[in-house]
């Protein structure tokens, strides 16, 4: 037992005759480091941990009463202000039927690996020289180069245990790595930036040349980009961008957006949503997946869901409160942002089932069409409520089954509903991303394209 779990479960022992107490229990240690012109810029290394603290307290038939609190030490007398400052919020709620702790639902966590202890081994001079060489060679990589805004080197590792006097106990530790770099380049009055990045558990995990070729290749084939005519065209998405666009599906698949009518797919369990092409689940059992986990934030072993199953709405994610209001079971999807908050349902680890042809295929495939490398506005100008859809693009023209000219300073839009039904081709050039879902090459058919 590990000193965090051995303190979760000490604090949930505490639960008083009437009430329950969990206990989420979290330390981590993080290190960014970032060089500019072959000299350090910023290095820092810190180590964070803290304690978050549910008293549920039942009710009189109305329900029960929830109080949540937090702090950033472990110290034990700070723990026990902590649980009394809970108990103080639990007698200020207002009492829901709804409102209860997870109870272990019979599904055994898989065994997963995310621990690799070759972070902690590095020394912090090797991963200097991982950034410095980052920027040399980008800088070296293309005359075209005229800058290298940022090189930088980032690590965490995380230590997470939970407990709770229902009879919950949970523990997990993971790690993870990542290098990224941001280049400039011009050519005459025009200039682009293209970004590279390689993410692994470890430091022997990351690809230098993938994040170098990356940040050339997206750097430089911009330049001369112009505005594109208007017109409706099947739209490419790079594998990034796919990402972005399946974490905001994602979240409208959460069985809380659901339940309070702030999802696009309320009301449509079971209907056809999407093409044939479209198999979507969240996997945190996936130890590709960097965000993989054995365990929710409630304690309930994660597990694979499938939510669109050959284009038809299969499911959604819950966690204990939005499955009682839904009138199902948890599908051990709690989320939370760290010890200072309190769980809730989303996605860890979305995936759509991969095709056969890889990127270059879906281009030949498409033969005529958008590809775009990048998209701004994704957050603004897209809703999981209604589904609207609308941001700003840059990337190339797809002719012959090729790229060809690049292009930038334009506008697609569609609609969410209406981009799952159209979409073309699924590409099998999966690629695990930060992040909750993954990316892949995905082409998407009769977007409007609004440029000149």
């Amino acid at each position: 037992m590990s000193d965090l779990l051995e303190l979760a479960e000490a604090v949930a022992s505490r639960a008083r005759p009437g009430e329950e107490v969990e206990a989420y229990v979290a330390r981590g240690h993080e290190t960014e480091i970032r060089v500019f012109e072959g000299e350090i810029e910023s290095l820092s290394s810190a180590t964070t941990s803290g304690i978050g603290i549910r008293v549920l307290v039942g009710g009189d038939g109305a329900g029960s009463r929830l109080g949540f609190a937090w702090a950033g030490s472990l110290d034990p007398d700070v723990v026990s202000a902590t649980l009394e400052e809970a108990r103080d919020n639990a007698a200020f709620a207002t009492p829901d039927p709804e409102v209860d702790f997870a109870r272990f639902d019979g599904v055994a966590p898989v065994a997963l690996d995310l621990w690799d202890p070759e972070l902690t081994d590095t020394p912090t001079d090797r991963k200097v020289s991982m950034a410095l060489e980052l920027e040399r060679r980008v800088r070296a990589g293309d005359r075209r180069i005229r800058q290298v805004a940022s090189a930088d080197y980032g690590d965490d590792r995380v230590e997470v245990a939970l407990a709770s006097s229902v009879g919950l106990r949970a523990e997990m530790c993971r790690t993870s790595a990542v290098v990224s770099v941001s280049a400039i380049a011009g050519e005459g009055p025009d200039s682009q930036t293209g970004t590279g990045f390689s993410a692994a558990r470890g430091p022997g995990g990351l690809d230098l040349d993938a994040a170098v070729n990356d940040a050339l290749t997206r750097s430089t084939r911009l330049l001369g980009a112009v505005k594109p005519r208007s017109g409706r065209v099947t739209v490419v998405f790079d594998p990034r961008v796919t990402s972005s666009l399946l974490a905001i599906v994602a979240s409208a698949l959460s069985g809380e957006a659901v339940v309070k009518g702030r999802s696009f797919f309320a009301e449509r369990l079971g209907e056809v949503v999407a093409t044939p092409e479209v198999t979507l689940v969240d996997d945190p059992t996936d130890r590709r997946a960097l965000s993989a986990a054995t365990h929710d934030a409630e304690g309930l072993a994660c597990r694979r869901n499938v939510l669109i199953e050959g284009g038809r709405l299969r499911g959604f994610v819950y966690d204990t409160v939005s499955a009682n209001r839904a009138g199902t079971t948890s599908t051990g999807s709690a989320v939370r942002g760290g010890y200072a908050g309190t769980p809730g349902a989303g996605c860890r680890a979305v995936v759509l089932n991969p095709g056969e042809l890889d990127g270059d295929g879906v281009l030949a495939a498409v033969g005529e069409g958008l590809y775009v490398q990048s998209v701004s506005g994704l957050h603004s100008g897209v809703s999981p409520v209604s589904g609207d859809f609308s941001v700003g693009a840059e990337g190339l023209m797809i002719r012959g089954g090729a790229l060809a000219e690049p292009v930038r300073e334009m506008t697609i839009a569609s609609t969410l509903q209406r981009m799952l039904q159209s979409v073309v081709c699924v590409g099998g050039d999966l690629e695990w991303l930060p992040g909750i879902a993954a990316g892949q090459t995905l082409a998407v058919g009769d977007m409007q394209l609004s440029g000149r």
